[in-house]
């Protein structure tokens, strides 16, 4: 299988749990995370995306002057950073602030079969030299054929990627396999897919995309996200571990930064994080929680990272790791090893 990429949306889609935009200190917690732990992708900013603010009265969210300026400071950590831009909300004059703020791209987003409405955007995006991304919302609008039909139109415009977006949650992995399958032939950039969770097939839909040859799966922090929110973006690198995919990104950076910032700054919002770090780690590595207590107590001990001494022991020993298998493993983690 070839290499599959992260990108995040925390920032915008996981912004629609807060009202319409997160706040000044929130943003920049995320983007320091997320730029730390090698997430290739991200997009941030208010729940509707650049100009919302101006023509939506997106006013429970800070400007995007505000947002922009916050992320000067991660724009040279190796992510490539963009916003949202809503093709019915478009003015030319945020094109110019997105790219005169240092801006990797703008994601334009329709519904499935309003591309018409986009394609002005794209042009323009293109023609200030940033990255012109797509969003095809409530993709199931459109049967398959469709969708890889107006993908093929967009694509002729001069768009850089583009992305399938189950926006109620509604689709069953045998659809996503399907319109992943006829995207892909009809176009030759990459096309990406965005999975809600209504239906719990978030993670299932994203398994379903990558066998049949997405090139991107876009998440969101511990699932936020408008609704019953997004695949969770370290559920999503903890499925692609186990097929080798996603290594770049450091997963156990990404759960000490959930677990030691994210989720208690979340609790102020009354947001539960429904799969703890811990509680992804048994998965991702197949140790039964009985096993939890003597793991934290050496961790804690040794001063290692409690997950990956859970996942490197549990590569030798799922069923009964001894005391002296975890010292043994923890020292070496210590080392360097």
């Amino acid at each position: 299988m070839k290499k599959v990429v992260l990108m995040d949306c925390t920032l915008r889609d996981g912004a629609n749990v807060v009202g319409k935009g997160f706040s000044a200190e929130i943003t920049d917690m995320v983007l320091d995370g997320l730029t730390a732990c090698r997430v290739p992708i991200i997009e941030f900013g208010n729940a509707g995306g650049i100009g919302a603010y101006e023509v939506a009265g997106f006013t429970a969210a800070e400007t995007d002057e505000t947002y922009l300026e916050i992320a000067k400071k991660y724009l040279d950590r190796g992510s490539e950073l963009g916003m949202f831009l809503n093709a019915k909300r478009y003015r030319e004059k945020n094109v110019t602030l997105a790219k005169e703020s240092g801006l990797s791209f703008l994601r334009v987003g329709a519904d499935a079969g309003d591309a018409d409405i986009a394609v002005q955007a794209v042009k323009d995006i293109k023609s200030a030299g940033l990255k012109a991304f797509y969003s095809q919302m409530k993709a199931y609008l459109l049967t398959p054929e469709e969708l890889a039909e107006e993908g093929k139109k967009l694509e002729d415009a001069g768009l850089d990627q583009i992305t399938i977006m189950d926006s109620a949650g509604t689709m069953l992995p045998n659809q996503v396999a399907e319109y992943t399958k006829k995207l892909k032939e009809a176009v030759a950039i990459p096309v990406a897919f965005h999975c809600h969770n209504n239906l719990g097939l978030s993670a299932a839909n994203a398994v379903a995309a990558y066998q049949n040859g997405i090139d991107i799966l876009d998440c969101g922090l511990m699932g936020m996200a408008r609704s019953a929110g997004n695949l969770a973006t370290e559920i999503c690198v903890a499925i692609m571990n186990r097929y080798d995919q996603m290594m770049e990104t450091d997963l156990y950076q990404m759960l000490d930064f959930i677990e030691q910032r994210l989720q208690s700054a979340m609790a102020g919002y009354d947001y539960h994080n429904p799969v703890t770090p811990l509680d992804l780690t048994l998965g991702l590595s197949g140790c039964h929680s009985s096993f939890v207590k003597r793991f934290r107590e050496i961790s804690e001990e040794m001063d290692v990272n409690l997950f990956r001494l859970i996942v490197e022991v549990s590569k030798q020993d799922q069923k009964a790791p001894s005391e002296e298998m975890i010292r043994t493993i923890a020292a070496q983690i210590k080392g360097g090893a």
